[in-house]
């Protein structure tokens, strides 16, 4: 078994796609097959299902890739540990989920990337409810979470900046006309939210149960950024992030509306395992992250 063949099958695991991961590895696509062969071959049992055109992990893969990815964690380690912090080298997996990755970790990365390019950064989109998971499994670093705040025995957790919820619609909604607005004034209406089970889509449930409005319809998504076209195009009121509509309400694609949910207190935390130990390279990009977002938090109160 040899390292090279482990990080094929972490970049296979990663992209569940052959050809995709033989470009990230400069590899052909058949040098791939043969190296993830060789593995199953090794151990006596598939990694990878192909069903169809899907590519998908086993259950003895899944366990394998949890060995694997602290196999090739400890091993960048140990070569940061031989470097000085201004030559860093390894690799550094993040998991956010989309909002936290289109809005607050840009700016992170690109300060991170300017002190540090000998790291390799990877990301993953995840699902808000499944991202304490990969730091549990081992697949992540560090991740980001929208969420009131967290409380756990096993993780440490920094809440970074608070996020400010508010209800979008278009220009042309009845609603936008009117300078007030009580709960009551929701009846009937069409909100998009993100699908049952995100913290925030919960709490916006809690405070419409609480004010005794149950006549209003949800359009669900996986995706704020279809929430907010939906609500552009006049399809309903949209439930976002404020960061999220800043743009169309300058341009004046959309507006917040005069009502906010009360109570609603969201952070954009900061999360890592509680025994993990903070590398030469998780170090930087942690004091990077707390930077960055305190310059926005502060940008946000002038």
């Amino acid at each position: 078994m040899e390292l090279r063949q482990l990080n094929t099958f972490r970049t296979v695991a990663s992209t569940l796609n052959f050809t995709r991961a033989a470009e990230v590895l400069s590899y052909v696509p058949s040098n791939v097959t043969m190296q993830i062969k060789a593995l199953e071959d090794e151990l006596g049992v598939r990694l990878f299902d192909r069903l169809g055109k899907q590519l998908v992990l086993t259950t003895a893969g899944k366990r394998f890739l949890t060995d694997v990815q602290g196999v090739l964690n400890k091993l960048d380690e140990a070569r940061s540990a031989v470097h000085d912090n201004e030559n860093l080298s390894g690799t550094l997996t993040i998991s956010a989920n989309e909002v936290i990755c289109a809005y607050r970790l840009p700016a992170v990365f690109q300060l991170f990337r300017s002190q540090h390019p000998g790291v390799r950064l990877i990301f993953r989109s995840v699902p808000n409810q499944e991202l304490k998971q990969t730091l549990f499994e081992g697949t992540a670093d560090v991740v980001f979470m929208l969420d009131e705040p967290i409380r756990s025995t096993g993780l440490a957790v920094e809440p970074l900046l608070e996020e400010t919820f508010r209800l979008f619609a278009a220009p042309d909604h009845h609603l936008a006309k009117l300078t007030v607005l009580q709960l009551e004034d929701f009846h009937g209406e069409v909100f998009l939210t993100n699908e049952k089970g995100c913290p925030y889509r919960t709490m916006f449930d809690r405070a419409f149960e609480k004010g005794g409005i149950d006549s209003i319809t949800y359009l669900e998504f996986q995706s704020a950024e279809a929430i907010k076209q939906c609500a552009i195009s006049g399809i309903g009121i949209a439930f976002l992030p404020e960061i999220v509509a800043e743009a169309e309400v300058a341009r004046g694609e959309l507006v917040a509306l005069p009502w906010q949910i009360p109570d609603l207190h969201v952070y954009t935390q900061m999360l890592w395992h509680k025994d993990k130990w903070l590398s030469p390279i998780m170090l930087p990009f942690i004091e990077a992250a707390r930077e960055v977002l305190a310059i926005e938090e502060e940008n946000k109160t002038v």
